[in-house]
Order: C-alpha cells, then sequence, then structure tokens
C-alpha cells in the first residue's frame, strides 16, 4: 500500500500526442518531446489525458505511449498515467496494465455522461484505488467536460483511502478548492487544473499545477510556484500577468487544439488533432502569435 507523501513535483504537463501525417501516433516525437519537457521545468508527466487526447486512442496506443514516454524519462520524472473512464470496469482494466508497466500514478477523471450521484463517484474511485492498491491515484474533476462535478465532501472521503493522494482540480471555483483544502489533510495534494488560476490557487494551498503551457513555459511556471513558496510575491505575480494572455490564448478554442498549433509554430512536428477535433485557423494563428512574440517563444 502507498503512503500519502507521493510527490508528484510543482509542473505536471499534461502531454499532448503527436500525431503523423496519417493520423498515427508519432512515437520518435513522443520522446523527443518528453525529454524536452522534462529537461524544461516538468516534474511529471501526464500521458494520455485531455490534452494526450485520449478519448481517441486505443488501449494499444496508450500502452505503447506509457512506454515510449517511460523510455524516454528514463527515471528524471515520474509519469501519471491517464486511465480513467465512465465504466468502473474499465477503469479498473486500464489502471492495472498501466501499472504493470510501471508507471508512477493514474489520473482517474469524473465519470463523464452517465452523471453518477457523489455515492456512486465515491464507489467508482474507491473500488479503482482498492483494485490497484500500490498505484496513486490523482482524481480529475473537470465538470465543464464531464457534465458532473465532484463535491469537496466526496474528495474528502476518498482522500481518506491511502494511495489516492492528489486532485487536478479543473473547476475554475476558488471556493470548492478552499474547501477541498480545508476538508483534507495537508499530505493530499490539489494541483489547478486551469494554468490561468495556478496562482490564485496556490493562495488557498494548491500545491502546483497539471499544465498546458508547460509545454512552452515550463521554466516560467516552476519559477512563479517557487517565487510564491519562497514568500516573493511581487515576483510571483508578475510573472502570473507576463503569462496571463499566452496562458487565456491556449484556450481560445477547445484544447488541445491551440496547444498542438503553438508547438507546430516553434518547430515541432505534432502533427494536427484526431477527429472530431480539427485545426485551428488563421485566427487562432494570429492569437497565437500575438501572445507568444512578446514572450520570445516563436521559432
Amino acid at each position: 500500500m502507498v503512503s500519502t507523501s507521493v510527490d508528484f513535483g510543482r509542473v505536471l504537463t499534461a502531454m499532448v500526442t503527436p500525431m503523423t501525417a496519417d493520423g498515427g501516433i508519432n512515437y520518435t516525437i513522443v520522446e523527443q518531446l518528453a525529454a524536452h519537457l522534462i529537461a524544461n521545468g516538468s516534474d511529471t508527466l501526464v500521458v494520455c489525458g485531455t490534452t494526450g487526447e485520449s478519448p481517441t486512442l486505443t488501449w494499444d496506443e496508450e500502452a505503447d505511449l506509457f512506454r515510449a514516454v517511460k523510455s524516454a524519462v528514463d527515471g528524471k520524472a515520474k509519469i501519471i498515467a491517464g486511465t480513467g473512464s465512465n465504466s468502473t470496469r474499465e477503469a479498473i482494466d486500464y489502471t492495472q496494465k498501466a501499472a504493470k508497466i510501471g508507471v508512477d500514478g493514474s489520473l482517474q477523471v469524473v465519470p463523464y455522461y452517465n452523471k453518477p450521484p457523489q455515492a456512486g463517484l465515491y464507489q467508482h474511485f474507491k473500488t479503482i484505488a482498492e483494485s490497484c492498491p500500490d498505484l496513486p491515484l490523482m482524481l480529475y474533476n473537470i465538470p465543464g467536460r464531464t457534465g458532473k462535478r465532484l463535491e469537496a465532501d466526496t474528495i474528502a472521503r476518498l482522500a481518506e483511502i491511502p494511495n489516492i493522494v492528489a486532485i487536478k482540480e479543473a473547476s475554475g471555483d476558488l471556493e470548492l478548492a478552499t474547501q477541498i483544502r480545508r476538508q483534507t489533510s495537508p499530505e493530499f495534494e490539489i494541483y489547478s487544473g486551469e494554468d490561468s488560476l495556478t496562482l490564485p490557487l496556490l493562495s488557498v494551498g494548491c500545491k502546483g499545477v497539471v499544465s498546458v503551457a508547460s509545454h512552452l513555459v515550463g521554466d516560467r511556471l516552476q519559477a512563479m510556484i517557487r517565487a510564491f513558496e519562497a514568500g516573493k510575491n511581487q515576483e510571483a505575480i508578475d510573472t502570473h500577468l507576463q503569462l496571463f494572455p499566452l496562458l487565456k490564448a491556449l484556450f481560445v478554442t477547445t484544447n488541445p487544439i491551440p496547444i498542438k498549433r503553438a508547438l507546430a509554430l516553434q518547430g515541432w512536428d505534432v502533427g494536427t488533432t484526431r477527429s472530431p477535433l480539427c485545426e485551428g485557423d488563421e485566427t487562432l494563428d494570429r492569437a497565437l502569435k500575438t501572445a507568444m512574440s512578446p514572450l520570445g517563444l516563436l521559432a
């Protein structure tokens, strides 16, 4: 049984899945990008989450991605595998398989579409945790995508389970984050699920961020969080304000369309997104260039 002292660090990158021109996965770029991210501010890579286009990946593809990233990381950073599902049985199966590959943790999204009540959500996550007792689990609360919000009371109960060690809090609700912090032990880590809210969430007890922007500014996000921890509040605020236009530009349309385009503007061959997502247009390019240029991020 794992302890609640698992440390995933401050900056966790929700990694994109690079694609080839024909829609397959470009594993060469996967490994290159993973190595780049851990050399530029990422403590942990979250693979096959929302940003990784998990809804359109097969299990075989996901397993190959976990192996490829694990090989590229080579112990220099942790790997959290997105193995959640709206089917409890499927989530258990995927999580157990990922654990055998040797990942360091699992991201478990709130079940989508079927909208279970809080009692059902509690049993869902509890059953997964008990089925994989040696793997740390991170809850993923993102009601804008799932249609269901995990409430603070439920999170507090789940946090008492030894291997449920963290939450990616992407509801955008500072009061909910505050309630979670009040109702859980200090060892239970809260991570911002929205880049633009990282600094505000730090002020109510958040540990760090599961970030999209860290593909581009991982070192700067790391510096902002460390400045806050060191009591250098104005320095942290200045970095937040400097990055804010970029953090918003990366979400002007559905993630991960903007971040894939931003990486392409830097010269990364990450390909486009799988259908039903689509490519960005000239309006997106203009917004990204406007935000990236002042930060020196354009190739």
